[in-house]
């Protein structure tokens, strides 16, 4: 079997895809205090079946950025920029909140060494000498550092005086971990570049010690071949996910959007809008064109990342999001969760607060027979008492109450899904909308028409999607490297030669990887790029440069030179798994009330699925479409039947 397994902040979801087309899904409840015990708590829910690959989406990065428990780090830098990721960018945390700070470094500023070396254009400007590399290495040592991280001025252009310091300091202290900018992203921009590199330092002794306790862990079971999601929609092998330990700030959220895609990719469905509300947050996303959106810079728990990584926008709105009353007199949901411990009042673990499924339960949109996951069962008259508790504070009935906890988390994700959408010139109203985790489907026509939207597919088994684009993704390496060049200055024979090293880095890392090549473009002057498909040549470099950025920004200009700021090269091996032989999830009946393709239900309704609840409104249809998905429309439109493909 090919497993995927998902841990997310309440429940752990497993999917099995075995050779002959079965499927097997298992759902328990997450540990937090050591993740992998879940990992391996599913795992031997499937009895004595041998596992050939096992792949893993983990939130261990993204918690230790979120809560701040990395390693202490090191930082070697350039004299005369110690101070430069306290300096950051220069802006805002809040436009309008003159009292609001960014979130710090993960580095004590006195726990920064400057190094007495300099570049500039025309070469050197200061030498490194051995003296030098000595009291570098000496001041470091001095710091007892559990890691370090270095990253000089001017390295992208010219590695050497980084080289040297990071071999001297490996040679010294053989048994920290030490990460070097231009082994990492050899890239200009240096406070990206700063603050990726002391990431990666910072998270990489906690991530290499999971990925290694995970990994003698799977030998043992006999588990063939154990693979981690990355943010950017592929897989690592164990040592590739060790020594790239920020690639996985998005790990588990990256398998959900590569799920939905596969959804997509059955149905004919190429422009979607995607929501995975679990237990803890809801995290949205995009995909265009038959492809996730991604982009190449963005912050987990307030620290900029600059590492490829596919677009997504996370709200603190799960089913265990706890609501409560301001101040003032007004109703919030969240961030604050109730987690898988003691989870929501109705999970009947010593949880008193009301949360959103709480809210749910006492609507009447959950079955309390239902198991959510092999141990729980709900309580719906602890739900009653939670939600009680704070409509007698707010003055209104418990049900409209509850009503409110809903429209509230609603509200709240609705956020997250124009940030990645109208917010980047993105019409959601042409999209399809795919809810899914545990808690998303009982919100797919709320959500729609907040957004103007009239189609929606709920996946089979939603509340295991990420899960199972974990088992159907491919292995995925990506490398870069800094040009700056305009494309009228290039021969072909330039071009080509360009991007040569990388690829080589790529074929290394990734034997018998099907290559793609991209490239980072702009207008010479601006401060940001577009990147844009490179595998047609330079002569339709420039072209396709002018397309896309018009379609992103909305306007173009051909007559003006174009420049090449970065090559970037993306190896993947052929995908696993197609959803072509999903058709095991119409075998094993995407609901209980709806079995045969083709059948409708109008709401309002609410159906139990075997791993999630679809709650279908007023005004809207859902039709069973032949793979298990289920198809909801809302009334009135056009090609309700033979868009679900009945």
């Amino acid at each position: 079997m090919r497993v995927g397994v998902d841990v997310g902040g309440t429940f752990t979801d497993l999917v099995a895809l075995g050779p002959d087309d079965t499927l097997r899904i298992v759902k328990v409840s997450s540990t937090p205090d050591d993740p992998a015990e879940a990992v391996w708590h599913a795992v031997a829910s499937l009895g004595p079946v041998p596992v050939a690959t096992l792949l893993h989406g983990t939130t261990v990065a993204t918690n230790a950025l979120l809560e701040r428990r990395g390693a202490r780090v090191a930082l070697v830098t350039t004299a005369g920029f110690e101070d430069l990721l306290w300096l950051a960018r220069q802006d805002r945390a809040g436009l309008y909140d003159l009292a609001r700070h960014h979130p710090p470094p993960v580095v004590e500023r006195t726990w920064v060494v400057g190094a007495a070396e300099r570049l500039g254009a025309e070469g050197v400007l200061t030498p490194l000498d051995e003296g030098e590399v000595k009291r570098v290495v000496a001041a470091v040592r001095d710091l007892r550092p559990d890691a370090v991280a270095v990253c000089l001025l001017f390295s992208f252009r010219d590695p050497a005086h980084e080289r040297r310091l990071a071999g001297a300091i490996r040679l010294a202290l053989p048994a920290l971990p030490v990460v070097a900018s231009t082994e990492l992203l050899p890239v200009f921009r240096e406070y990206e570049r700063f603050t990726t590199t002391a990431a990666e330092a910072y998270l990489r002794p906690l991530v290499g010690s999971y990925v290694e306790r995970l990994e003698t862990e799977a030998a043992r079971r006999g588990v063939g071949e154990l693979r981690v999601m990355s943010s950017s929609g592929g897989t690592l092998t164990p040592a590739q996910a060790a020594r790239r330990a920020t690639a996985l700030a998005l790990s588990g959220p990256a398998g959900g959007v590569e799920g939905a895609r596969l959804l997509g990719e059955a149905l004919g469905e190429r422009n979607l809008l995607t929501l995975d509300m679990g237990g803890t947050s809801a995290d949205a996303s995009v995909i265009v064109n038959g492809a996730p959106l991604t982009q190449t810079s963005g912050a987990v728990g307030g620290i900029p990342l600059a590492l490829p990584h596919v677009l997504i926008e996370t709200v603190g709105a799960g089913g265990g999001s706890v609501a409560w009353m301001d101040p003032g007199g007004a109703l919030h949901v969240g961030p604050r969760s109730a987690g898988a411990v003691p989870g929501p009042a109705c999970y009947g673990r010593g949880g008193t607060e009301p949360t959103v499924t709480d809210a749910a339960l006492v609507l009447g949109w959950l079955d309390a027979a239902q198991p959510l996951a092999s141990d729980l069962r709900l309580d719906p008259g602890a739900a009653e008492r939670a939600v009680g508790m704070l409509a007698r504070e707010a003055g209104i009935e418990v049900e409209r109450c509850a009503e409110g906890i809903v429209e509230i988390v609603v509200a709240n994700m609705v956020r997250a899904l124009r940030s990645v959408s109208v917010e980047r010139g993105i019409d959601p109203r042409g999209m399809t909308l795919v809810p899914f985790g545990g808690a998303g489907p009982l919100f797919t026509c709320r959500l729609a028409d907040s957004l103007g939207m009239t189609r929606a597919i709920v996946p089979p088994h939603p509340g295991v999607l990420s899960a199972f684009g974990l088992a159907a993704a491919p292995a995925r390496v990506e490398r870069l490297a800094s040009v700056h060049r305009l494309v009228a200055d290039l021969s072909e024979e330039n071009w080509r030669a360009l991007f040569e090293p990388v690829s080589a880095a790529v074929k290394r890392e990734l034997p018998g990887a099907v290559v793609a090549r991209f490239a980072d473009c702009r207008y010479p002057g601006q401060g940001y790029e577009v990147t844009v498909g490179a595998d047609e040549g330079l002569p339709a470099l420039a072209a396709g440069f002018h397309a896309a950025h018009r379609a992103r920004f909305g306007h173009a200009d051909p007559t003006r030179p174009v420049e090449v700021v970065n090559v970037r090269v993306v190896g993947s091996s052929d995908r696993v798994i197609e959803w072509s032989r999903g058709r095991v999830f119409a075998a094993s009946a995407a609901s209980r009330s709806l079995t045969a393709p083709g059948e409708q239900v109008a709401g309002p309704v609410t159906i139990p699925l075997d791993d999630a609840t679809v709650r279908i409104e007023a005004g809207w249809i859902g039709q069973v479409h032949e793979t298990g998905a289920i198809v909801v429309e809302k009334t009135g439109t056009t090609g309700t039947t033979g868009a679900a493909g009945a």
